[in-house]
């Protein structure tokens, strides 16, 4: 046997190892996590950004902007409703 490992430079019956490809199932797991990870932070991204819409009454503060820019409200009316829509529900019960 020692005769075999001594003609032998890399050891009995193993050959060279597995070499560099062994970095391929971790990598390819990294990846998938990280894939997992960007497409989740992009729905999130986009749920909350529909709930913001909704939270102010389905986009009245992009209507309302509008509105002044086509000049239909002035700056005084513009202000003063998106106050309005600014402030908090003052409900109680």
């Amino acid at each position: 046997m020692l005769a075999t490992l001594v003609s032998h430079p890399v050891g009995y019956g193993w050959g060279w190892g597995p070499g560099p490809w062994f970095l391929l199932v971790p990598l390819f797991w990294f990846g998938l996590i990280a894939l997992l990870f960007a497409l989740g932070g992009r729905r999130r991204r986009r749920y909350w950004a529909a709930w913001d819409g909704q939270r102010d009454g389905g986009g009245a503060r992009t209507v309302l902007a509008e509105r002044y820019a086509r000049g239909e409200i002035d700056e005084t009316e513009y202000r003063a409703r998106l106050e309005v829509l600014l402030r908090p529900d003052d409900r109680e019960g």
